[in-house]
């Protein structure tokens, strides 16, 4: 059932395009096809959202705010873009109770209150060294990455409808492949591509590198208890039983200041930004 009985009201474009523009992002689906629930809570957030536009663009912050026509051009031709011919377009803007004109005056708008609201994010205090510093300090664990291990298992699985894959016959093949490996790790590849059912098997069992709580709780407690080039002993998980080779460990490190100074900078940046533009909109809705 649609929605509306008629076309919105073409006496106001720009509120219109509001509409639309929260159907779209709301419900992926244009006015005509909403239903009344729908419809009801498009109308509420858009009426919030021009009320707003319309509060930013008669501050004083944008009395001086102009978009040129070419920046016009260019965003009245993204959209129309999205369509497959010029009929198309507008056909699907008479719908929405919008023309070309319409949708021009109510791309400006968006524009012009984008281009305000950038202007207030323009007013406030750079980020100093002080405050990346901080951060920095504040959030150490944000800069660590975690130690992680280079390692090869081998998996017999355990499947009791099949005699050879039996628990009991299952490990006893597993001990027999780890009492045939011994401490030769230079074969442990081989030796998986051979006994391994784990789809690792094709390139010798090769899990790669992994962080501390990757795998099966049997096994990360296991790896991360061995020593580089270390063959473990038979472990036991829900999948079966595991030989793990420990090929290397790669120890955590933190980044270093000088190497995140940048990207604090740009994320502290963004916050106060965005602090900025609350703070000024609250005052203006206040006012």
């Amino acid at each position: 059932m649609s929605a509306l009985a008629e076309k919105p009201d073409e006496a106001n474009p720009e509120f219109n395009y509001h509409l639309l523009r929260n159907a779209l992002e709301g419900f992926s689906r244009n006015l005509a096809d909403l239903t009344p629930e729908q419809y009801q809570q498009v109308e509420e957030k858009a009426s919030r959202s021009y009320a707003l536009e319309s509060r930013v663009l008669a501050a004083p912050e944008a009395a001086d705010v102009v978009i040129a026509r070419p920046q016009l051009d260019q965003a009245l031709a993204e959209v129309a873009n999205r369509y497959g011919d010029e009929a198309e377009f507008v056909d699907d803007l008479a719908a929405n109770g919008l023309d070309r004109d319409g949708l021009r005056r109510a791309l400006e708008r968006e524009l012009r209150f984008d281009a305000v609201m950038m202007r207030v994010a323009a007013d406030c205090e750079p980020i100093s060294e002080v405050d990346a510093q901080l951060f920095y300090e504040m959030h150490r664990g944000k800069f660590e990455a975690p130690e992680q291990r280079v390692v090869r298992h081998i998996l017999i699985t355990v499947n009791e409808e099949y005699a050879e894959n039996t628990r009991d016959r299952a490990r006893a093949r597993a001990e027999g492949v780890r009492e045939r490996l011994g401490d030769r790790n230079n074969r442990f590849p081989d030796m998986a591509k051979r006994h391994s059912e784990c789809p690792t098997a094709m390139e010798g069992g090769k899990l790669g590198e992994v962080p501390r709580g990757a795998l099966y709780p049997e096994l990360d407690s296991v790896l991360f208890g061995m020593e580089e080039g270390e063959i473990s002993d038979i472990v036991e998980s829900e999948m079966g039983f595991h030989i793990l080779l420990c090929e290397k460990i790669r120890p955590g490190k933190r980044t270093p200041f000088s190497q995140a100074e940048a990207k604090i900078r740009e994320l502290l940046e963004q916050r106060r930004r965005r602090n900025r533009q609350k703070e000024w909109l609250s005052q203006l809705q206040s006012a």
